[in-house]
């Protein structure tokens, strides 16, 4: 980006540039003062506003206002920018280093240029008095400009590189505290959970997992083992089924009995979960399995409990209820035939209140056991 916006970005990076590089640049500034015979030598930073001195000899002062800068004519000519009296030129005879303290007379600078093509300041010697440079200082300032932005930008790739390190160390350690939390949070979990690659080989699981393998199958749970290893044969059928559906991208859920008629019996409702890459791509399967063997013998246990209530209710029903039909029946035919005594309407009262109670305990039986289920008919 060969703008004065990129130039500024550039500028920008080397002023950021630590003291590691000091030494080397006030060496170069150094000796070129030596050569060219000058009590002055920059290393300048021209940013939007002001001149910065990168690397300095003979003078205190750090900066000036770019305004003042003889370098923003360095910056934008090929080659050394040579002024043997700057009273005498017109571009500079104005200027306040110039016509003010302290009283510049001898310029000379070449730019700074970046691999990119950026002048991002200049390396410069100045006087106090009118002078020139021969060819040999000519060239010496050119090698030396070379080096300094050599230095500049090698010392800008290794602190983006530390920098790049330590960006990369302190990712890697979320990374690691992240995974310490979800395995952690994943070995809690009281389920099993076991990752399987697309063929059959386990990927990852869980402390549950690991302890449920060595429990029941008396074995130990390792990566790359494959799952039918640890598959009730009598399920193998079913479990290559769903796994080729969960393949498919379909997710599955199913209730099984694993080693039925062993100690080890057990209900689990197992998920097949399909685990995709960022493209979509399935590329293994979570199988989560939650022991659901407590719920299974409630549900038995109340499944008897109906059963039960069932054939009460019929007992109720059927076997309390025919003698006293048998009696209503008596009843009605001998009052057909006029027949009557004594106790009669005394009989008839309790066999009438018997007929109720069987009546409603009936009905209450088949509320208990939700009545629309059985439709008992009494």
């Amino acid at each position: 980006m060969n703008t004065e916006q990129g130039r500024l970005n550039a500028v920008n990076r080397f002023k950021q540039l630590g003291d590691s590089i000091k030494k080397d640049l006030d060496d170069i500034v150094s000796l070129a003062a030596d050569i060219c015979n000058t009590p002055v030598a920059l290393i300048t930073l021209l940013d939007k506003d002001m001149q910065w001195f990168k690397a300095s000899v003979g003078t205190e002062v750090t900066c000036t206002t770019r305004k003042v800068s003889l370098c923003n004519y360095t910056i934008k000519r090929e080659g050394l920018l040579i002024v043997p009296d700057t009273t005498l030129d017109k571009r500079f005879n104005s200027n306040p280093i110039v016509a003010g303290e302290p009283r510049v007379k001898f310029y000379a600078g070449i730019k700074l240029v970046t691999k990119d093509g950026l002048a991002v300041g200049s390396l410069c010697v100045i006087d106090f008095k009118p002078g020139n440079l021969n060819v040999h200082q000519q060239k010496s300032l050119e090698v030396l400009s070379r080096q300094v932005i050599n230095l500049m930008e090698f010392q800008w790739s290794l602190q983006s590189l530390a920098q790049q390190h330590q960006q990369t160390q302190q990712q890697k350690l979320s990374i690691e505290e992240s995974e310490i939390k979800l395995k952690a949070i994943f070995d809690s979990s009281k389920d099993t959970h076991i990752l399987v690659g697309k063929n059959l080989e386990v990927l990852a699981f869980n402390k549950s997992a690991s302890d449920f393998i060595r429990t029941t199958y008396k074995k130990r749970l390792s990566l790359g083992d494959c799952i039918m290893d640890y598959t009730d044969p009598k399920l193998f059928k079913q479990f290559t089924k769903y796994f080729a559906l969960a393949l498919s991208g379909r997710s599955i859920k199913r209730e099984w009995m694993l080693m039925p008629g062993t100690v080890y019996a057990c209900w689990k409702e197992t998920s097949f979960i399909p685990v995709k890459n960022n493209k979509g791509e399935v590329i293994g399967i979570a199988l989560n399995s939650t022991d659901i063997t407590t719920r299974k013998r409630q549900e038995e246990q109340i499944s008897t409990q109906n059963d039960a209530l069932t054939r009460i209710a019929i007992i109720q029903s059927h076997e309390l209820r025919r003698p006293v039909a048998s009696l209503l029946g008596l009843m009605d035919l001998m009052k057909l035939e006029h027949i009557s005594f004594g106790y009669f309407d005394i009989m008839e009262v309790t066999v009438n209140e018997l007929d109720e109670k069987i009546r409603g305990i009936v009905k209450d039986s088949e509320d208990t056991i939700h009545g629309p289920r059985l439709a008992i008919v009494a």
